[in-house]
Order: C-alpha cells, then sequence, then structure tokens
C-alpha cells in the first residue's frame, strides 16, 4: 500500500517568485494579481494530486530568533513593494477558501515550520513533498523527503541534490556557510562560490574538517578563508533549518477541509480567473486546469497585424514557395511537433487571435517553427463556415503547456510581450523567451 502523502508549500517564497517572474497582472478594477496567480495556479495543481496532508506555510513576519543571533540577518533587503503587499490578503482569503490549512509561527520562519513538519512527518512514514524554489531546502531531502520547484518542473531527490550542488543533503549547511547568502545577508568565504565549495567538502567531508585543515589552503582563496573562520559556525547556525519545534499541530492534522465555494466563486470573480471559475461551477472543486489571469497593469502596444497563408479552410496553402508548411487538425500530427520542438535547440511561436487587445482577444491558433522552411499551424477555435474539426484548445494548451513554460528551452517571438499576456490569461506563463524580432524591426 503506498504511503500517505504531504505537500508542505512554502507560501512565502513562491509569493515573491511569482511576484518578480510574471508580467504585471491586474483585474478589471486595476488590483494587482500577478503573484496571486502565479500562487493561484501552483496550488491548484498540488490540489489535483490529492495528497493527503497539504499545508500552505508562510513567515510571521518581523524578527526572528536569527535576527538574535545575527542582527544583520536580512538587513538589507528592500522594503516589500506596494503591489506585492496588496496581494497577501486576496491570497489567504483563496487559501483560505480552498480549505488548506496555513501555519504562521511567530519568532520563526517558515522554513523552520516546515523543516519540523518533515521530520515528523517521514519518522511516521509519510512521504513529504517541499514545494519550494529555495535551495536552502535541500539540506532536508532524505529517503521519504524530496524537493520541488514547481516553476521549473524541477524535482529533487538525494541522488538529484547531489548532482545539482555536488554535496549531499547532510553537507547543505556547511555548504551554504562557505558560500554565505547575499539575500540573506549571510557572510560567508569571500570568492567562494558553488564549484569550490563544493569541491572542499568533498576532498574533506565537512565544514568542521575544512575548518581545521585551514593552513592547507594557499593563495587568497586561502586568505579568505582564514579570514572568515570566526564567523563561519555562526553562518552554518543561520543557514540550518529548524527541525524540532514545538508546535501544536501534527501532520496527521494537515488535511483539507471542505472548498468554500461562495467565497471561491467571489474572489475568483473579482480577479477574474476565468477558467478557474469555470471550474468551481462545474465541479464544485478545484481542478488541474490552466488558471486564467486578467488584464494586465499597462495595456500591451497593439501588435503589427499578422498575415496568415491564405488557405481554403485548412487545406493546402494557396501561396507558392520553398518549405513544408503544415496544419496540425490531429492528436497524432501535435504529438509529432511536440516531439520537434523537445530536440529543437530553439523554437518560435507565435499567437493568432480575435483583436489586438491582448487582455481582451481570444486565442484561436499557434503557430511553431523550429528550423528553416518548416513550420506548423494549430487551429483551435475558428467559426468559419466549413471548417474542419479542430484539436481541443485547452486539451492542446495543457498539452503544449510544459515545453512552452520550460524556461530552460529558448523562444523566439514577433511581439512577445503581446503573446505572453495572451497565454497568461490561458494559464500558461511562458519562460525561456530569449529574442523578439520586432524589437530588432
Amino acid at each position: 500500500m503506498p504511503a500517505p502523502r504531504l505537500i508542505l508549500i512554502d507560501g512565502s517564497a513562491y509569493l515573491f517568485r511569482a511576484f518578480h517572474a510574471l508580467p504585471p497582472l491586474s483585474n478589471a478594477d486595476g488590483e494587482p494579481t500577478g503573484a496571486l496567480f502565479g500562487v493561484v495556479n501552483m496550488l491548484r495543481a498540488h490540489i489535483a494530486q490529492r495528497p493527503e496532508y497539504l499545508a500552505f506555510v508562510l513567515d510571521f513576519g518581523g524578527k526572528n530568533f536569527r535576527h538574535e543571533l545575527f542582527p544583520a540577518y536580512k538587513a538589507q533587503r528592500p522594503p516589500m513593494p506596494e503591489e506585492l503587499r496588496a496581494q497577501i490578503e486576496p491570497m489567504l482569503a483563496i487559501v483560505s477558501a480552498l480549505g488548506l490549512p496555513v501555519l504562521r509561527v511567530p519568532g520563526v520562519e517558515a522554513d523552520d515550520v516546515i523543516g519540523t513538519l518533515a521530520e515528523r512527518a517521514a519518522a511516521a512514514g509519510i512521504d513529504v513533498t517541499i514545494s519550494s524554489g529555495d535551495k536552502d531546502f535541500a539540506q532536508l531531502v532524505g529517503p521519504r523527503v524530496k524537493l520541488v520547484n514547481t516553476m521549473t518542473n524541477q524535482t529533487l531527490d538525494e541522488a538529484g541534490v547531489l548532482a545539482r550542488f555536488g554535496v549531499r543533503p547532510e553537507q547543505i549547511t556547511d555548504y551554504l556557510a562557505l558560500m554565505g547568502d547575499k539575500v540573506d545577508n549571510i557572510p560567508g568565504v569571500e570568492k567562494c562560490g558553488e564549484k569550490t565549495a563544493a569541491k572542499w567538502l568533498a576532498e574533506y567531508g565537512s565544514l568542521d574538517q575544512v575548518m581545521a585543515h585551514a593552513d592547507r589552503f594557499s593563495g587568497k582563496i586561502g586568505e579568505h578563508l582564514r579570514a572568515a573562520l570566526p564567523q563561519l559556525p555562526l553562518s552554518k547556525d543561520l543557514a540550518t533549518i529548524r527541525r524540532t519545534l514545538e508546535l501544536t499541530v501534527a501532520p496527521q492534522e494537515l488535511r483539507q477541509q471542505p472548498v468554500d465555494v461562495a467565497s471561491l466563486r467571489k474572489l475568483y470573480t473579482r480577479y477574474g480567473f476565468r477558467a478557474a471559475l469555470r471550474d468551481l461551477d462545474a465541479a464544485a472543486t478545484p481542478a488541474l486546469a490552466p488558471t486564467e489571469s486578467v488584464t494586465a497593469a499597462s495595456p500591451a502596444p497593439t501588435p503589427a497585424p499578422v498575415a496568415a497563408p491564405s488557405s481554403d479552410l485548412f487545406g493546402d496553402p494557396i501561396f507558392q514557395g520553398k518549405g513544408h508548411y503544415q496544419t496540425v487538425l490531429t492528436k497524432a500530427a501535435l504529438a509529432e511537433w511536440i516531439d520537434q520542438l523537445r530536440a529543437a535547440e530553439v523554437f518560435a511561436f507565435d499567437t493568432e487571435t480575435t483583436a489586438l487587445d491582448p487582455h481582451q482577444a481570444e486565442l484561436v491558433g499557434l503557430s511553431f517553427a523550429c528550423r528553416e522552411g518548416e513550420a506548423a499551424y494549430i487551429p483551435l477555435a475558428h467559426r468559419a463556415p466549413g471548417t474542419p474539426p479542430q484539436l481541443d484548445r485547452d486539451e492542446t494548451l495543457t498539452a503544449l503547456k510544459p515545453l512552452l513554460e520550460d524556461a530552460t528551452r529558448p523562444k523566439i517571438g514577433q511581439h512577445g510581450k503581446y503573446d505572453m499576456h495572451l497565454l497568461a490569461r490561458y494559464g500558461v506563463i511562458v519562460g525561456g523567451y530569449r529574442f523578439d524580432t520586432m524589437l530588432e524591426s
């Protein structure tokens, strides 16, 4: 029998990352929704996995025990942008309406709450997934604990941590201490980066042993190491996630409660999450469907009209020219093109829509190319008389979503800002956008 599962969501980290990674979206009233959209999309994906236990963990705010250890901890961080602050309360309201347990503990950070719950759950035979993009959590990875970053689709188990960082999970705190952390203002060894830290730990095994043999290191890096010796134990302590907090809740209590459909419908309507609203009305439960967003904070410049190849309702193109241009009307043809795009070093894409305003336009087709003289057009919502059957738009976007969102796959476009705003409304956050031909014209 499979072990029960617990997903611990680092809500604070996702809120910040979504705010900085996504376009400045807003609803019809001008309220910012970009970070909210990213978090909601991530939450619905996790809920769709139907884990036995699930929790949304946030920093309590204010100072904590690490500030007592080191008053300069996180001292250099700028104030939270007002556009982000305005999305915290709506986020909490949606999380509550979804029935998810929300944990905020004063005096400690969300990391420590997650660390303690992960430790207890694993000891109780529960498989734990920590949902975060924060590398610090790699220190918690073990036989029953893995780390997943939903924004990059990367999952790390023990072997994955070693492959990614060059050190084992139990060496991560030593690794972090040697490098320091500019984001959290944790001091480290000057000029010691990932490769150097991993090399030292591979050779000596631990921070203690690196410190004990500091006299063996020559050159400037050796001088920097010896200069840092007095503060390295503190740096390690600051980077260490606590796993023994006295929490009043047990992992087995972190069950999703019934969804408050009325409140969720009101919130989705207010913030313009139309696809989520349709799912809610259809099933009265959260579902893994593309979450649509709303209008962008600033309207995108009007794109130049794009001339589509003339054709007889998706038959053979009328124009003459070299190359092969395919209209994709079957799932088999779509699968073939997805394979081609996966194999390509870079690909171009474009949208076909019903309007010049990406906030109001409907997506009716997508085109792709990954080599000269060969391209595909995927009609999705053309309604002219005599139009042949087309692929389902939602199913097609679901199939293409991993490729379009993969930040490691370079993409080219024409007026990408328009396309990205439009696709965001259909729950697709384009990643890896590298070049825009409009900017070169």
